[in-house]
C-alpha cells in the first residue's frame, strides 16, 4: 500500500471509530443523532492532534524504511548491469535486513541465493576442525556473497558471516544460475570474480609475510572501502578470528595504531582518524587488490 493509501485507510478508520462513540452518546442522551458519512475526499488536517501524529509517525517509518532499502543500484554489480538485465532483475531482488553475527551460509551447505550487499559488510570465513577461524576475504557493496554457484558448485568449505551490520539484497540460486548464461552478466560476474581470487591470495601471503599492525591495517582500509563511514562497531574477538591471531595479539596492534593517532578504538568501537596515515603504514597487499578490483570493476555498464 503506498502512502497515500495509508492515509486514507488511517482517516476512514478513524473516522468509523467517530461515528460508533457518536452514536453511543446520543442514544444516552436521548437525541437522534446524525449519521456520520464516509469521507468523500479525507484529509490529514481533519484528524484530532495526537492521531495525526500518529499517522505522520507511521509515514516517517514507511518512508525511512523504502528510502534505506530501495535502491539496489548502492551495490556495484547491480549499477553495472545493462539495462534489459537490470529490468528483468529489479522484480526478483528481495531486500534483507543483515545483521552483526548473522550466518549467510554454513562450510558445505547448499546454498540457496546469492546476495548483493549495499550497506552490511561480508566476512568469508574459513573454520578449522578445532573451532577457529581465518578471513580470507571481505564482501560489501563492491561485490555478491555466492560465487560457488556461478561456478558449478553447490556449497563451498568456507562460511559467510556479517562482518558490519547493513542492507542488501538478494537473489534465489535457480534465478542467478540461468542468468549467468547470459554473456554480460556472465562477463561481469567473472571479473568480479577474478578480483575476488585475488583479494583472497593476497590475505594468505599478508597472513604469513607481514606484521600484524599491518595485517590490521589492510583490514581496515578493505573494510573502509565498503562503508560510507569513518567507524566499524567491532568486537576484539570477531577482529581476532577473521585475522586468524590471538585477542591479546588485536589489543596490541590496536594500540599501537592508536598510539600513532591513526584509530581510537574503545568497547568494539574502531573510529579511524587518519586514513592516510593508515595508508602509509599499510603493506603492499592492500594496493594490490584495491588496484585489481578497480582495473576489473570499472565504473561503468558491463559489456
Amino acid at each position: 500500500m503506498d502512502i497515500l493509501g495509508l492515509l486514507q485507510s488511517d482517516v476512514y478508520l478513524l473516522a468509523h471509530k467517530l461515528g460508533m462513540l457518536a452514536s453511543a452518546l446520543s442514544q444516552a442522551s436521548r437525541i437522534p443523532a446524525a449519521p456520520l458519512r464516509k469521507p468523500q475526499h479525507a484529509t490529514v488536517r481533519n484528524l484530532p492532534t495526537s492521531d495525526l501524529e500518529l499517522v505522520r509517525c507511521r509515514v516517517r517509518s514507511r518512508s525511512a524504511t523504502l528510502t534505506s532499502m530501495s535502491d539496489p543500484r548502492n551495490n556495484h554489480l547491480l549499477a553495472a548491469l545493462p539495462v534489459s538485465e537490470w529490468e528483468r532483475w529489479l522484480p526478483q531482488l528481495e531486500a534483507v535486513e543483515l545483521p552483526l553475527g548473522r550466518v549467510l551460509y554454513e562450510s558445505g551447505k547448499t546454498l540457496s541465493h546469492v546476495y548483493f550487499p549495499t550497506t552490511a559488510i561480508i566476512s568469508l570465513l574459513y573454520a578449522l576442525e578445532d573451532g577457529t577461524s581465518v578471513e580470507i576475504s571481505v564482501v560489501g557493496n563492491e561485490g555478491l556473497v555466492g560465487i560457488p554457484l556461478l561456478m558449478g558448485g553447490e556449497s563451498t568449505p568456507s562460511r559467510a558471516v556479517v562482518q558490519s551490520a547493513g542492507q542488501g539484497f538478494r537473489l534465489p540460486a535457480h534465478t542467478i544460475k540461468e542468468e549467468f548464461k547470459r554473456a554480460p552478466v556472465q562477463h561481469l560476474l567473472l571479473r568480479y570474480t577474478q578480483a575476488l581470487i585475488t583479494q583472497m591470495a593476497q590475505t594468505a601471503v599478508c597472513n604469513r609475510h607481514h606484521l600484524l599492525d599491518q595485517q590490521l591495517c589492510r583490514w581496515l582500509l578493505l573494510s573502509l572501502d565498503r562503508l560510507q563511514g569513518n567507524e566499524l562497531v567491532m568486537t576484539q574477538e570477531l577482529i581476532a578470528n577473521q585475522l586468524g591471531v590471538r585477542r591479546e595479539g588485536v589489543t596490541e596492534g590496536a594500540l599501537k595504531l592508536q598510539q600513532a593517532g591513526l584509530i581510537r578504538y574503545a568497547r568494539g568501537h574502531i573510529t579511524v582518524l587518519d586514513r592516510k596515515g593508515l595508508e602509509r603504514r599499510v603493506c603492499e597487499c592492500y594496493a594490490v587488490v584495491k588496484k585489481e578490483y578497480d582495473r576489473l570493476l570499472p565504473d561503468r555498464l558491463a559489456t
